[in-house]
């Protein structure tokens, strides 16, 4: 299996980085309208697992995981290291029977909204000291 190193600079100019793979994951989590709880769960990854990813505290990222990334958008994992964001994305559930409702009732929703853009409301969570 293959591996992608997180390096401060690519070694070949154009090589994808996991920092913009992280940004490119909550990107097109946000356009799902999922939290990150949320999306883990339909992409079969443990939420503090998905959660290290996305916040770019993952020093490497396994070819694997970067399946698993990219069918819980139901894109092929190079989609996730293109110069570009997927153009068509759906979220694809290998969670439970709870979080396949829910991901449903986001779509529907986010498709009545026009889609993209469209944020949940709430309040923002924090963690105090």
């Amino acid at each position: 299996m293959g591996c992608l190193v997180k390096h401060k600079h690519p070694i070949i100019a154009g090589v994808f980085s996991l920092e913009a793979l992280a940004s490119r994951l909550r990107r097109l989590r946000l356009r799902h309208a999922l939290t990150q709880e949320e999306f883990a769960e339909a992409s079969g990854l443990s939420y503090k697992f998905y959660q290290q990813i996305e916040a770019g505290r993952k020093k490497q990222l396994w070819l694997q995981t970067l399946d698993r990334l990219a069918a819980g958008f139901g894109v092929a994992a190079w989609q996730m290291i293109a110069p570009h964001d997927p153009a068509h994305t759906s979220i694809e559930s290998r969670g439970t029977d709870r979080t396949a409702k829910r991901v449903k009732a986001v779509a529907e929703s986010a498709a009545s909204y026009g889609g993209i853009g469209a944020r949940r409301g709430g309040r923002r969570r924090c963690r105090t000291r």
